[in-house]
């Protein structure tokens, strides 16, 4: 997957917005103002593109221990956020279920009302 799919991917799910909260280089993605993906243009560019993802966290666990391309977050909670490396060892269709899984699990953690407007779009 290249920076434009992934970009692209993201902001086709419902109530998803990008920002730069950090730096210029760290593009996050939100869904109702919680992130649920960040990645570094820079690295992109430099061809080590990489990816933090949400995860529940025994299925964390679990890619971690089968894919190599798949770590604890990188600057982020072990047990919730993954790091992905982009076209790795993780299937493409696999990386983009990684994607939903954690667009769905910070779109769960939202208010009934939040989600419900989200959801209506």
């Amino acid at each position: 997957m290249n920076i434009q799919a992934f970009y692209e991917y993201c902001l086709s799910k419902k109530g998803v917005t990008e920002h730069f909260p950090f730096d210029e280089d760290t593009l996050v993605f939100k869904v109702g103002g919680k992130m649920f993906a960040l990645s570094s243009l820079n690295q992109w560019e430099a061809g080590k593109a990489s990816v933090n993802l949400k995860c529940d966290p025994e299925k964390a666990l679990e890619l971690r221990a089968e894919y190599e391309a798949i770590e604890p977050g990188y600057h982020m909670s072990k047990v919730h956020w993954n790091t992905v490396t982009v076209n790795g060892d993780v299937p493409a269709r696999l990386f983009k279920e990684l994607i939903d899984h954690s667009y769905e699990l910070v779109l769960k953690s939202l208010t009934k009302k939040l989600q419900a407007e989200i959801n209506s779009l």
